[in-house]
């Protein structure tokens, strides 16, 4: 029988902390490949972020001229010769699965490319790291005057006052130019110089500041490793062929110094290229060691190869310690076959059918879209209406929708119950049951119809109506069908 647990075994002293403390990371810099990669790639995502909203696009009179444009007084979505309604927000799910779908590729090839390269918190912690370096130096110095807080020199104060406003001015620029997509950029720019914008840019620049100096600046790692679901979403879609940052310990092992290394090799033993310098540990933004393998914590940035190969190639041994590569190239080395990449493989292939098929059906969606559209409701109470002479009437609102940059004019017809009239409330026409109506540019406009229907010897109780909507000048048609009800 179980001993019961009693209370003092229960407690903190026994068990622990519920959380490991942070240990704070110097990541140090490198030159390399995969370093000056990833600088082009942060220079090309900060510069597209920051300077898209002031990039212009002619769409017509008095219609904005921003190419990239989230509009949600006017409940648009502009993207260079793009724009998107309301009723067409089926767009955007196709962009999301677009994303999912390139995501679960990226990682079916190279691992965590994203998280390496491309996702913003790295892109902006990088940033911060630069910074950081440019005022307080590199991670020995870093180190050091982090141990010696409590001498607080002159010199001291000046960097982390500069450190800090730096940052503060990166954070304040990225929640202003997040902003920007929202409203006109150069006006909305002089709108908050002069304290005139709406509170509501005001807040959001404040929150997005304030939420990018604290994760780019403070929480870092812990980004990537406790609040990102991405690496355990990550360790179950990769697969034995995926390409991930790799330690090849059948190469490396076993560890010793330069030195030592050489001993051995004259006395005719086996030891391997890793010299235990520990600078792949040094320059790694999350501080594992990816001697160790596959870990929860690895961005898979490539910097400890840079490092690796950095090493290795001032003490005169073949680079690709580390390097992008599978557990099966590690198997096939240690039996002596060479190694097997497999990138085109079924897994992958799905993920470009999808991507393929996705995002087809996209642009023939847009290739194809009319910019005339026609909605219509029948009116539900009363549904049907018996005139004094015997006819019948039904009511309807009808919603047009001129998407295009300028205006139209329209005539409605109808095709349903034998001899219909039909009659826009408020509209005339000098065509007889023909009714013309004109329609702004870029606009929707609503409209109350009447159609009328001699009484019949055999009613039927319901009857298909359509309703033809055709721009007189361009001949697009757009068309529509509800129901003739008989009471």
């Amino acid at each position: 029988m179980n001993k019961p647990i009693t209370p003092q075994e229960m407690s903190y002293d026994n068990y622990g902390p519920l959380y490991a403390a942070r240990k704070k990371v110097y990541p140090q810099s490198v030159s390399g490949k995969f370093r000056r990669i990833k600088w082009a790639l942060m220079a090309a995502c900060l510069g597209v972020y920051y300077f898209l909203p002031f990039v212009r696009w002619h769409r017509g009179i008095d219609a904005p001229n921003q190419a990239v444009l989230i509009d949600f007084p006017n409940r648009r979505f502009y993207f260079f010769f793009i724009e998107l309604w309301p009723q067409e927000v089926y767009y955007f799910t196709g962009l999301l699965i677009l994303a999912a779908v390139t995501l679960f590729l990226m990682n079916a090839i190279g691992g965590r490319i994203w998280c390496g390269y491309l996702c913003p918190q790295t892109v902006w912690t990088d940033l911060f790291y630069a910074v950081e370096r440019f005022f307080e130096g590199d991670r020995r110095e870093r180190m050091k005057k982090d141990a010696a807080a409590h001498r607080w020199t002159a010199r001291r104060v000046y960097e982390v006052v500069a450190k800090h406003t730096t940052w503060v001015l990166i954070a304040w620029w990225t929640g202003g130019a997040w902003v920007l997509y929202f409203s006109d950029a150069p006006t909305l720019v002089r709108d908050l110089a002069t304290f005139q914008a709406p509170m509501i840019a005001y807040l959001w620049i404040g929150i997005l500041t304030a939420t990018t100096y604290l994760l780019a600046g403070h929480m870092r790692e812990q980004v990537c490793t406790y609040m990102c679901p991405w690496p355990r979403i990550q360790a179950a879609l990769t697969d034995e062929w995926a390409l991930n940052v790799t330690y090849k310990f059948d190469r490396g092992e076993k560890r010793c110094s330069v030195k030592k290394a050489a001993e051995l090799r004259a006395l005719g033993e086996h030891v391997g290229d890793c010299v235990d310098c520990y600078q792949c540990v040094a320059v790694c933004p999350t501080g594992i060691d990816i001697r160790d393998g596959a870990q929860l914590e690895c961005i898979q940035c490539g910097l400890c190869i840079d490092a690796c190969d950095n090493v290795m190639a001032k003490i005169g041994r073949p680079t690709g310690l580390i390097g992008y590569d599978n557990d099966i190239n590690i198997q096939r080395r240690q039996q002596g076959k060479p190694p097997v990449y497999r990138i085109v493989r079924p897994r992958t292939l799905i993920y470009g059918l999808v991507i393929v098929i996705v995002g087809g059906i996209m642009l023939y969606a847009l290739a194809t879209r009319s910019l005339l559209d026609a909605n219509v409701l029948h009116d539900r109470n009363p549904v049907a209406v018996k005139l004094s002479d015997g006819s019948i009437r039904n009511a309807y609102t009808m919603r047009l929708l001129n998407k295009s940059g300028f205006d139209r004019v329209i005539a409605i017809d109808i095709d349903g119950p034998a001899n219909a009239t039909l009659h826009v409330v408020g509209a005339d026409s000098v065509v007889p049951d023909r009714p013309e109506i004109v329609i702004g540019r870029d606009q929707t406009t609503e409209l109350r119809l009447l159609v009328t229907a001699p009484e019949t010897d055999k009613p039927e109780k319901s009857i298909p109506v359509h309703f033809h909507v055709t721009d007189i000048g361009l001949g697009v048609v757009a068309s529509v069908t509800d129901n003739f009800v008989v009471p």
